[in-house]
């Protein structure tokens, strides 16, 4: 990948958060365990919009969660708007609503995940690593740079200069939550932080004040795919 098409993707950020956005943070423990799937379920997926050649990519790539020897869930996808996820193109960004959370928008127009910058020109990096990262929220799982496992020590007045800044034009409370409020203990079943998960977002060595880094993650990372058989046996 070029150094330009790198730096254009950096400027693309996920955002990801409960359904129930009104909880308040005392609770949010009990909420991301109640998001968690049951081993065996079978999760119906819709698409409300988008070209059908990028709507078969976005399935192929979203079944490496759920190939044999992964997680025990099926993804059904149908078309049909009482899917419990349901995606769009139109919105902008790139976000997803956190595991069962979905199922508490009742509004079957309204997308649950949604695909912003993808389309028939995507790139096959990109769209696996969009993707791939989306649907991990879809089964449960947090962002990893939220892991309270090892703390990132941001320089918290350049990520909230840069993504309060367009593209992103995120709020304060949008940079606060998906950016630097760990996740507690009782909400993440990872050990120990992991750089190459799916579910890291790339951080520019500008954004912390001791260097630390991470590139664009396209595949599933080991500690990924332990996690997900762990957890959906």
């Amino acid at each position: 990948m070029s150094d330009e098409n790198q730096n254009q993707n950096q400027n693309k950020w996920c955002f990801a958060w409960f359904a129930e956005r009104a909880a308040k943070d005392n609770k949010r423990a009990a909420l991301a365990r109640a998001a968690q799937w049951n081993s065996s379920d079978r999760i119906t997926v819709s698409f409300l919009d988008g070209d059908p050649t990028v709507q078969s990519r976005v399935r192929d790539v979203a079944g490496e969660w759920t190939v044999p020897g992964m997680a025990n869930l099926s993804l059904i996808f149908q078309q049909n708007p009482d899917s419990m996820v349901r995606i769009s193109f139109l919105r902008p960004g790139s976000w997803s609503m956190i595991g069962t959370t979905c199922m508490q928008v009742t509004d079957r127009r309204e997308p649950t995940m949604n695909y912003g910058w993808l389309n028939a020109d995507s790139t096959d990096e990109e769209l696996h690593r969009v993707v791939l990262h989306e649907f991990g929220h879809a089964l449960g799982l947090i962002h990893e740079h939220q892991s309270p496992a090892e703390g990132i020590n941001w320089d918290r007045a350049a990520v909230t200069r840069d993504l309060s800044a367009p593209p992103n034009n995120w709020p304060l409370d949008v940079i606060e939550s998906n950016m630097f409020k760990p996740f507690s203990e009782a909400e993440t079943n990872f050990t120990k932080l992991d750089p190459q998960s799916i579910m890291m977002y790339p951080i520019p060595p500008t954004w912390t004040v001791d260097g630390f880094s991470v590139g664009l993650n396209s595949n599933l990372s080991e500690s990924d795919k332990a996690f997900i058989r762990r957890t959906y046996r």
